[in-house]
């Protein structure tokens, strides 16, 4: 807790995932650095097959492991946010938070703010508690040994606040829990007790509304007509007000676009949530059954009545996969009789498949007539065809996983042999082929995790 025991925090997310644009949080740090009271900036930086990609460039340089994106978010902040004194909070650290912060050492010296303390938080990575020979109980059993890329657990805020506490001016973490970010800085700055379970699930539903950061602003939002968005290309990004009394404000960067409104809010509150009354984290479980959302209007809504229970006995963990390939290629038909030439070349592939590689499973699409609400079967396009389907623009998409990457570039290279081998004008063949990373996730008892700093 600060000494000056502040009654007004303000705390923004700078980003939502690792694609997201670094020009929205400059924008976020100068309006928090003309704020009053405590301060912070928190990029949200990963998914869940996220850890697998850094881990696998680890793997391949010792250097790297952290979101690829790290420093476009954090380089034009910190000269903003340092004079200021707000702290940033990530999880880009990613597989590898260690490099990170030596990268950012190296930054920080040169561009003048040598004094500046790094923290990272380590303990979320359980690689090497891996053993094949004597595999941990909590390991899932059908999940293929040699197949794990990455092992890591959801932590909490513990860490996060004692880093804050210790001086951090920037804290980098890997698999924290994305609203435990903001749980961290929030018992801070207040002092609030991480078994005041009330108080932790207003925190927990702070950093819910902020982890994904525009998707609160109107992005992911927009439904032209019925849910419009004022200039959509450049949302704002997120401000939660927090009093210490527990009143909750949600807004966004002053000047932006986008919009803050009831219909935003409950959105969000409800993304990713299997059960509103027991949203569980590292940090306590969230209950949101009685919340009610108020519109105060100029992109200012209040959220009440959330309710915090004890947090779980065990904390989740994910481990990212690799052993399978995934190919794609497509090829466009277009004009008169476009829609039938298209299908007569779905019908060539799906024969050639079954003759030179019998053991995929090609799921073939038509790109114009049926493939986002389509199926591995095909059969939503036979529906959709028999159901009198037109299109003079079509592009056929093949797509398939399996372990067998030759197999997967033969079937790639029959797209490309359509080009002569196939109904008449088509065009515009792509290709690719790489691994297919996927998840599992599994729990493991609180008490088997834990956390520590290491400060650079």
């Amino acid at each position: 807790m600060t000494m000056s025991e502040p009654e007004l925090l303000h705390i923004g997310y700078g980003a939502g995932f690792a694609g997201d644009r670094p020009d929205a949080a400059i924008a976020l740090a100068h309006d928090l650095a003309e704020r009053p009271g405590p301060r912070y900036l928190a990029f949200e930086l990963l998914a869940e097959r996220t850890l697998a990609e850094t881990q696998q460039r680890r793997l391949a340089d010792p250097e790297q492991g952290y979101a690829e994106r790290l420093f476009d978010f954090l380089d034009p902040v910190l000269p903003i946010c340092l004079p200021a004194g707000i702290p940033i909070i990530t999880n880009g650290g990613a597989a590898h938070p260690v490099a990170a912060a030596r990268r950012l050492r190296a930054t920080l010296e040169r561009i003048g703010h040598g004094g500046a303390r790094i923290a990272c938080v380590l303990g979320d990575d359980l690689q090497d508690a891996l053993d094949p020979h004597h595999p941990p109980a909590w390991l899932p059993r059908e999940v293929p040994f040699e197949d794990i890329v990455s092992c890591h657990v959801y932590i909490g805020a513990e860490s996060v606040t004692r880093a804050l506490e210790e001086g951090a001016d920037v804290v980098i973490c890997g698999r924290i829990a994305d609203p435990s970010m903001a749980v961290g800085a929030i018992r801070h700055a207040f002092g609030w007790s991480a078994t005041d379970w009330q108080r932790t699930a207003i925190a927990l539903a702070t950093g819910h509304l902020l982890e994904c950061c525009t998707q609160v602003t109107g992005g992911y939002f927009a439904d032209p007509g019925f849910k419009d968005v004022p200039d959509p290309a450049h949302p704002g990004c997120p401000i939660v007000e927090l009093k210490r009394s527990g009143e909750l404000v949600v807004t966004k960067t002053a000047g932006s676009g986008g919009v803050v409104n009831a219909r935003t809010v409950r959105e969000q509150l409800l993304y990713e949530i299997h059960d509103p009354g027991a949203y569980l984290t590292p940090d306590g479980v969230l209950d949101l059954n009685e919340v009610t959302v108020i519109d105060h209007g100029n992109d200012r809504v209040e959220v009440t009545g959330i309710r915090g229970h004890p947090a779980p006995d065990t904390l989740k963990g994910n481990l990212g996969l690799g052993g399978l390939w995934f190919g794609e290629a497509g090829i466009s038909y277009a004009g008169p009789n476009a829609l039938a030439r298209a299908r007569l070349a779905r019908d060539i592939l799906l024969e050639r498949s079954r003759e030179q590689c019998p053991q995929l499973s090609p799921r073939i699409d038509l790109i114009g007539v049926c493939s986002v609400l389509g199926d591995d079967r095909g059969e939503a396009l036979e529906q959709t065809m028999a159901e009198g389907a037109t299109g003079t623009d079509v592009r056929v998409r093949l797509g398939v996983v399996d372990r067998d990457r030759a197999a997967i570039a033969r079937l790639l290279q029959e797209v490309e042999a359509l080009y002569t081998n196939g109904p008449a004008g088509g065009g515009g063949v792509r290709k690719r082929l790489g691994e297919s990373l996927r998840t599992s996730a599994f729990t493991i008892d609180r008490t088997l995790v834990s956390t520590t700093l290491r400060w650079f």
